[in-house]
């Protein structure tokens, strides 16, 4: 890492960019953005995230530029980890910096919490373990692993400048509703017409993005298999750089056909809810 410098940073941004539709981060100050990039009321004034940019070059900044290498590119950072083709910017878009995207901005200043699914209070790196598992079908990093600290550097880093105590309002995706039940034989259509281009024929990916069903996929048991998640990310994020421009009934019929297809199971699927509090799309 301490020969990577920035250079090596934007040749793998660039890699990332061509093989899952992700462009670098472009983040300075107040982060201007792109196509689509807008929640419908506007960025709020305290989504101030650093660049990555302006890591620092002393050891602490090797740590956080390891978690953000390990964010960019999780298949080759974190290989014995990752079971897909998925890395976390795929669904993180923008390395974590785009607000509409589950942003890990500010994020560091909310954990522990409750987490209904687990039924405990879980740590940052409890959290990032269980995306792991879950979205990447891979395993847990170990505790005393320095990827699994550097993620949480990275993180932490992007909340800098986030005040103590703040809701962090930007906080994961724009969520939308249902006008009617969502169709999966209209989701077809829409996939066919807006998402096929670079999701693939059978939603296996192509260079231009991850996969969205089959092996190389989320499992169940990832927050984008339940279709309310996955309609949101659609309609906040895609067809990428194009945000917003499908319709609600669009981006749910979509997510109910793309969540219909098979992909991984997820065993650990058994323990979740163990309080209640399972929402209406948890997918089982």
């Amino acid at each position: 890492m301490r020969g990577l410098g920035m250079a090596g940073i934007a040749a793998l941004c660039l890699f990332t960019l061509a093989a899952g539709c992700v462009p670098p981060p472009r983040v300075a100050g107040q982060p201007e953005p792109a196509a689509g990039a807008e929640r419908a009321s506007g960025i709020d004034p305290l989504f101030l995230p650093p660049s990555p940019d302006t890591i620092p070059g002393d050891l602490r900044g090797e740590a956080i530029r390891l978690g953000y290498l390990m964010v960019v590119d999780t298949r080759a950072y974190g290989k014995p980890y990752v079971g897909n083709a998925l890395t976390c910017t795929n669904c993180h878009l923008d390395a974590g910096l785009n607000p509409n995207t589950a942003s890990f901005v500010g994020i560091s200043r909310l954990y522990p919490e409750y987490r209904a699914r687990a039924g405990r209070k879980m740590s940052l790196t409890d959290r990032i373990n269980e995306c792991v598992e879950r979205s990447m079908n891979g395993k847990a990093l170990p505790p005393d692993s320095t990827k699994l600290a550097a993620i949480v550097a990275y993180i932490d880093w992007l909340s800098k400048n986030v005040p103590s105590g703040s809701t962090v309002p930007w906080r994961g995706i724009p969520r939308i509703t249902p006008a009617r039940p969502p169709d999966p034989s209209l989701g077809k259509n829409v996939y066919a017409k807006k998402c096929v281009f670079c999701h693939g024929t059978e939603g296996q990916g192509t260079m231009a993005a991850p996969p969205v069903w089959g092996p190389r996929s989320y499992t169940i048991g990832a927050d984008m298999a339940r279709v309310g998640i996955a309609a949101s990310f659609i309609k906040a994020n895609m067809p990428r750089g194009w945000g917003w421009t499908v319709t609600d009934d669009e981006a749910f019929d979509a997510a109910a056909y793309i969540n219909s297809q098979p992909r991984p199971d997820f065993p650990g699927k058994v323990n979740d809810w163990p309080k209640g509090e399972k929402p209406a799309d948890a997918p089982y």
